[in-house]
């Protein structure tokens, strides 16, 4: 077993209101949760949800530049393109047309946000 030592402020602990003993459990059931949220791939690697990429990148908190010029990983691209074939061929199942339509709503999301970049690189504000 790996022992990790993790420090967290007292205020943030009280949030939680766990006892110190329970922490250990606590832990390791957020990283259970987290991994299982992951998308099993067909060739046995994960992936996270798009919708994480896209948020972890917003909460860097980029320029408008950086928002232009941003695009899925390699992962995502191949993920979306399995979806967009299986799509084509009507094989999706219930959790793959879920999977789809976010992809599809994070697109269109990002296409708004990289259209209102343009116009704040160009001085125009709406």
């Amino acid at each position: 077993m790996t022992t990790i030592t993790l420090e967290v402020p007292d205020e943030l602990a009280a949030q939680f209101k766990i006892d110190a003993a329970r922490w250990p459990d606590f832990v390791r059931d957020a990283v259970e949760a987290k991994l299982t949220e992951q998308i099993q791939h067909p060739t046995g690697s994960t992936c996270p949800p798009i919708h994480h990429e896209i948020i972890d990148f917003l909460a860097s908190r980029p320029t408008p530049e950086q928002i232009i010029s941003f695009k899925i990983s390699d992962a995502a691209q191949e993920r979306l393109e399995e979806l967009l074939d299986k799509n084509g061929e009507t094989e999706l199942t219930p959790e793959e047309r879920t999977e789809l339509d976010q992809y599809l709503q994070f697109s269109h999301v990002m296409i708004l946000l990289k259209a209102s970049a343009h116009r704040v690189i160009n001085g125009r504000s709406e």
